[in-house]
Parts: C-alpha cells; structure tokens; sequence
C-alpha cells in the first residue's frame, strides 16, 4: 500500500503568508485534512500528514518524517503572496525528466483542470532548491495554491466550495500521478 505524506505548510509560530483576513498556515490545514479524507475514502492508501494541528514543525522534521515512513510521495502545500495570481508547482531542479516530472504533468493538470473554470492564471510547472523538496528521499511536489494576497483568489479560498473542489482536485491528481 503506497505512503503519501502531505505536508500543510507552515504551522504555529510560523504564519506563512497573510492576506485579505487568512493565514496561510490555516488553509494548508484546512485542504491537507481534505486530501487525506478524500484520499483514503478513494484508494487504497496510507496517507500521513506531517502535521495535524497548529504546530510548527521544522523543514528538514518534514522531509525526515517522510523519509523514515518510506514514502511513496511527498506533497507539501501552501499558498503564495506577493501580487500575483494563480496557481503553480515545483518539484527539485533536475527531476523534470524522472517519475518526480511525470508525477507533477499529472498532478499540476488535473489541478488546472478544476482551476481553469475560475478563469485562473497557470503560472506553470516550475523547478526550485526547496528544503523539502531537496531533502525527501522520494518524488516530492510542493503546490502554491493561489495567492493570499489576491482578493480575486482569496475570495475563493474564503468558498467552502472552492476548497472542497481543490482538494479533490489535488487528490485526483494524487490518484493519477501514483496509477492507483
């Protein structure tokens, strides 16, 4: 039986971004404890979540936690800042050509998929020296959805609906990348 390990980024101490009324580290909650319900109610899986409450939990913990389950694939999510809009992925430079690149075709389309009816930005498949990404010892994906500090997409990350919908689409896009 596959191990994923979703990490909501952030946690505690640690906000993350903020914008418009939220806390990046609450959302990525909120949407990680949707995944792993949706996940496990569809396939069979494992599925662990680095942290299941406000706690602040070390970058390098987070890829160790991982590490020792054995994990089939790590998916750390978060939500950007910084003016822009839009939804993107980044797996660790050089990975493009491996399961880890494959896996993110799959995963960042079925998200588009859900997210292209919202009329909202693909700002693309990218690649980045992240902690966690660089530190996980299987295919890693972290996931910047939206902008907090857009009112456009916060406003939707405000729709209980709307996350319902990501977080499907997420664990779809689990379920395709992993042929389970």
């Amino acid at each position: 039986m596959p191990i994923i390990v979703l990490d909501p980024g952030h946690g505690g101490t640690d906000p993350g971004a903020i914008g418009n009324g939220l806390q990046e580290k609450n959302l990525t909650l909120t949407i990680g404890l949707k995944v792993k319900q949706l996940l496990e109610a569809n396939y069979i899986v494992d599925v662990r979540l680095t942290r299941e409450t406000d706690v602040f939990i070390e970058l390098s913990d987070r890829a160790d936690f991982a590490n020792n389950l054995g994990a089939s694939y790590f998916v750390s999510l978060h939500h950007n800042a910084g003016g822009g809009t839009g939804f993107e992925s980044f797996i660790y430079p050089g990975t493009s050509s491996s399961e880890t690149g494959r896996r993110q075709d799959v995963l960042h389309g079925e998200v588009m998929k859900f997210l292209t009816g919202f009329g909202l930005r693909d700002r693309g498949q990218k690649e980045a020296n992240f902690a966690v990404l660089r530190e996980t010892a299987m295919p890693a994906i972290l996931l910047e959805n939206l902008f907090i500090d857009s009112v456009n997409d916060t406003n939707l990350l405000k729709d209980p609906t709307f996350l319902t919908g990501i977080s499907n689409a997420i664990a779809s896009g689990i379920g395709k990348a992993l042929n389970l």
